[in-house]
């Protein structure tokens, strides 16, 4: 490798033997000139003098030429060597200059895919943020509604929270739900809510008229004037518009739907489509478990055949009366040969017997009033603020009235012995029942079909009679005394 000190140097020699070489020869020619010249004149005269002077120079500058040729030339080989190196040195630069460029433009191809792979992954751990943070959210939203919904006791304060779920899911659009009653048949709207107050106003009518709940998918109209959008969305009064609109399911059964509205050519962000399927999933659930609930305690504080209270149930729903509701009476009631009944048409027919019996019973009292099932063909029934002679009068037109559902009904005549008496002020249930038990035993060995009254003493009354009146104005009245 030629240093930048040795090529100096060669430059430098090469200058001083160009500059040295001339002076030489001219101080050469000086020194041999005289010389020459006088050694010419000693030899020969004239001309010829000067020709052998010219001859004797020549002699001696021709080896000293010959010798400055031979310096100077071996003086251009080491410069020339000196260039090669350089020029190998500088090509073997170049190239490796020229490799040092391939790296670099590798490295900062290299650099700009990683940065690339960079802000990909930045993106994606940005996107993976958002998602997450939206999960987060979500799962919040789920965990308050699940909490809220699981503190209403019943349908109304599920339907309150679901009103205030739709304010804050979709604030600014009109939401409504409609929920199909028991029959399955028609839907009604059981909560709305809107920036204006007023619901989106869906003009379903039942389930198997609502796209969604037909489908049990969630269907989401951009415009309501497309093609393919709900036939329900048009001709509203509001003109054009958009909807989204979510199933509501109930123990497996899409009983509803979640109907939301906006302007035209909005769709609704996926994180609220989200939140309305969660709050349909959270919802359906609640208000199907309390069906359930209240199926299942119907079904365990009444008697399966008549629907009418169990025993049990009919001994707490007394007990719980106020004690501002007295006078009070108490009445129990037996069909009439009801075991001929059943061996002579059958239990099914008997079984029609008592639900006919139940139902007329049923639709005749106040609301008030309590009757049950007591056990096998017995009833008994409470008049709660109503006197023995009032019950007494209002059972009389009852039985009027179930002699005409026998006949409308088709069954075989049979009819019902009634006893009756009045409870005192804190006396117990089991002995106000046992005198109107009394009362009604009576009634069976004085030949059945009639209302027998006991006073507090257990001492038999004249029960009075009425005739085939108007059962409503009787029993659905005040029971007040007849004039």
């Amino acid at each position: 490798m030629v240093t930048e000190e040795e090529w100096s140097g060669e430059v430098a020699r090469s200058a001083r033997f160009r500059l040295v070489s001339p002076v030489i020869a001219l101080g050469a020619f000086g020194l041999i000139f005289i010389p020459c010249m006088m050694a010419g004149q000693a030899l020969a005269r004239g001309i010829n003098a000067d020709l052998v002077s010219v001859g004797i120079i020549l002699g001696f500058m021709f080896p000293l030429a010959f010798v400055l040729v031979v310096l100077g030339e071996r003086q251009q080989r080491r410069t020339d060597e000196k260039v090669r190196s350089l020029n190998a040195e500088l090509s073997s630069a170049v190239a490796d200059a020229d490799r040092l460029n391939t790296e670099l433009s590798t490295a900062v191809a290299e650099a700009e895919r990683l940065n690339g792979q960079l802000s990909t992954a930045m993106t994606e751990a940005d996107r993976q943020t958002e998602i997450r943070d939206s999960q987060a959210k979500r799962q919040r939203f789920e965990s308050r509604l699940a909490n809220a919904l699981d503190m209403a006791e019943g349908e109304p304060e599920v339907i309150e929270v679901i009103e205030r779920s739709f304010s804050s899911v979709l604030p600014d659009a009109p939401v409504e739900l409609l929920l199909a009653d028991n029959s399955h048949a028609h839907l009604h709207r059981m909560a709305a809510s809107g920036p204006d107050g007023k619901p989106p106003g869906c003009g379903v009518d039942s389930p198997d008229h609502c796209p969604a709940a037909r489908r049990a998918q969630v269907q989401e109209f951009t415009d309501s004037d497309q093609l393919d959008a709900c036939p329900k969305l048009r001709n509203r009064a509001e003109g054009r518009l958009s909807a989204v609109c979510m199933p509501v399911s109930i123990m497996g059964r899409t009983v509803g739907v979640i109907h939301a509205t906006g302007e035209p050519g909005t769709k609704v962000d996926e994180d609220h489509v989200n939140d309305l399927a969660t709050l349909a999933k959270l919802a359906g659930a609640r208000i199907g478990l309390l069906r359930v609930m209240a199926e299942t305690q119907l079904q365990a504080s009444t008697d399966t055949l008549t629907g009418l209270l169990n025993r049990r149930s009919f001994s707490g729903r007394v007990a719980a009366m106020p004690d501002d509701q007295y006078p009070m009476a108490v009445a129990m009631a037996d069909l009439d040969h009801f075991k001929t009944l059943n061996d002579t048409y059958g239990h099914q027919t008997g079984d029609r017997a008592l639900r006919l019996f139940a139902r007329v019973l049923r639709d005749s009292l106040r609301a008030s009033d309590v009757a049950s099932r007591y056990g096998g063909e017995e009833f008994a029934i409470v008049f709660p603020d109503c006197s023995a002679d009032d019950a007494a009068r209002a059972l009389n037109t009852m039985s009027a009235q179930l002699d005409a559902a026998i006949t409308v009904g088709g069954l075989p005549k049979f009819t019902v012995s009634f006893g009756v008496t009045e409870s005192d002020p804190g006396e117990e249930l089991e002995a106000v029942l046992r005198r109107a038990d009394d009362a009604l035993l009576q009634a069976k060995r004085e030949g059945r079909d009639r209302v027998v009254l006991h006073d507090a003493m257990g001492q038999a009354l004249t029960a009075p009679r009425s005739g085939r009146a108007d059962i409503t104005s009787v029993l659905r009245s005040d029971l007040l005394p007849a004039d």
